[in-house]
């Protein structure tokens, strides 16, 4: 462990940590980065928007925008793929705003075998599989992305309140209460 003033960093975020230092005073320094975090990032845009060449684009401007702001770069005990899913999920909204294209959510199934497990286990499996999509429409933008960061990207809190700029018990009650405004929503029927 390497330590920062009162906190410690793991070694593979202190590397990281190093190569982002690199970058800001060389932005040749940036592939690295670029190349470790690509696939994950246009996955994550891939998610929403459905469209290649789209995602291709979105996801050079979330790279883009990275390197132009590297500087204002803070470590917040989160991996800096953190930062980048936030540069994504932002660009990504701004996109749906500018467009009024509709956004796509993907749904693993095992992303929802553990969004059901949370939720309920009164109802089967079956009958959150017919009735999510419609419930997921019903939630804001907002509400839309804790859960797909918490359950479809499988983010840890600490992760989550990094990427919305929140606190990590900030990002925990949001989510509870968007839990529970999906139960509510599902026994409406």
């Amino acid at each position: 462990m390497v330590e920062t003033g009162k906190s410690y960093i793991k070694p593979g975020i202190a590397q990281e940590a190093e190569q982002i230092r690199k970058a800001v005073a060389d932005p040749a320094e940036f592939r690295p980065v670029y190349n470790t975090y690509f696939k994950e990032i246009f996955r994550f845009i891939y998610k929403r928007v459905g469209d290649k060449e789209l995602t291709a684009d979105l996801t050079q401007q979330v790279f883009l925008n990275a390197l132009q702001h590297l500087g204002k770069y803070q470590f917040k005990g989160a991996p800096f793929v953190s930062w980048l899913y936030r540069i994504a999920s932002n660009l990504c909204m701004d996109f749906f705003r500018k467009s009024k294209r509709v956004r796509h959510v993907v749904i693993e199934e095992a992303s929802l075998e553990s969004l059901v497990d949370e939720l309920t286990s009164d109802q089967t499996m079956e009958e959150w599989h017919q009735r999510l999509p419609v419930i997921l429409e019903k939630l804001s933008e907002s509400e839309l992305q804790l859960i797909e960061l918490r359950f479809f990207e499988a983010k840890p809190f600490k992760e989550v309140a990094v990427i919305l700029d929140i606190t990590e018990t900030n990002a925990k009650v949001r989510t509870y209460r968007v839990l529970d405004k999906m139960k509510k929503l599902f026994l409406e029927r």
